[in-house]
């Protein structure tokens, strides 16, 4: 018989990459191999304007992406932050895994990395989005994730045993220049384990990395939580915290895929996500807060939900 596989992934635009890695895994592909698939199909479209190519510039005009990705077998990882000119932060960040020490490159050392591997080059400000730029730049607002950000988070089970996880992103719209969120930062943004399972972080880095929230979720797991338990419990109770000691907490949202599976999420809001396995195929679904736990339902229509 053959053994279970499953792919998560956040929000609505990683409905197509999604649908790559769950077919990569139905034909016996790896989990790392998959989460590559899916992420690099979002950094490449430059309508989705919070990854790669078409990316929201910092304060000075600049996309400047962000990527990490980590193996469950062997707990190695790779991580790349304010990275410029290069079109695939996950490769990137996969091929440091390799690394016994430096593993997590930033800036122009990413950059000089990248470059003398051979990584394919590529401008990421569009017309479009430098137009954008000029008519935004020195707002005077408070910035916040999902403001034209989302990070994409990939994590993956394949027919092996073996757990995934990957993200990748653009970071906040606007933000100060070296500005690094939670996203490749190993715990926060992403984890993965094979003996527990894997999990990725969106939302506001700076609060995410308050309470480590991957690797929280997943030592949640496993304890004995189910998935769900697992996911809606640990940002449930770094919601709460930060709302006790600050008196407000930012958006952020969790998905978490058990080494069995079955997969959990977590949220205090609106959070699309998409979910596939051996027995189903890729489904959209939204999850709300409610109350202490989260309600998660298919979604029938994608063209009616607004967030991306």
């Amino acid at each position: 018989m053959k053994n279970r596989w499953a792919v998560i992934s956040t929000w609505k635009m990683s409905q197509n990459g999604c649908a790559a890695a769950a077919e990569l895994l139905g034909q016996g592909g790896r989990s790392g191999d998959a989460v590559v698939r899916g992420i690099q199909d979002v950094e490449d479209n430059p309508d989705f304007h919070s990854v790669g190519f078409g990316g929201l510039p910092d304060e000075e005009g600049n996309v400047s992406l962000d990527g990490g990705f980590m193996d469950g077998d062997t707990l190695r990882f790779g991580a790349v932050a304010s990275i410029q000119g290069f079109r695939s932060p996950i490769l990137i960040a996969r091929s440091l895994i390799q690394n016994d020490r430096n593993n997590f490159l930033c800036a122009k050392g990413a950059e000089d990395y990248a470059r003398m591997m051979g990584f394919e080059e590529r401008n990421n400000l569009t017309e479009e989005i430098r137009e954008r730029w000029k008519k935004e730049r020195g707002r005077d607002q408070k910035l916040t994730a999902y403001d034209g950000h989302d990070t994409v988070c990939f994590a993956a089970l394949d027919c092996y045993g073996t757990v995934s996880a990957g993200v990748s992103t653009s970071g906040l719209y606007l933000k100060k220049p070296g500005r690094i969120g939670d996203s490749p930062v190993v715990g926060s943004g992403f984890y993965a384990d094979s003996r527990i399972g894997a999990a990725g972080a969106t939302g506001v880095g700076e609060e995410i990395m308050k309470g480590v929230l991957s690797y929280q979720a997943l030592q949640m797991l496993r304890c004995g939580k189910s998935a769900q338990e697992a996911a809606e419990t640990a940002v449930k109770e770094l919601t709460d915290t930060l709302v006790k000691r600050n008196g407000h907490a930012d958006a952020m949202s969790l998905i978490l895929l058990s080494k069995d599976g079955s997969f959990g999420v977590g949220t205090n809001i609106r959070f699309p996500f998409v979910f596939a396995d051996d027995h189903h195929s890729p489904q959209l679904y939204l999850a709300q807060a409610h109350g202490s736990h989260c309600m998660v339902e298919p979604v029938m229509d994608a063209d009616e939900l607004t967030e991306d």
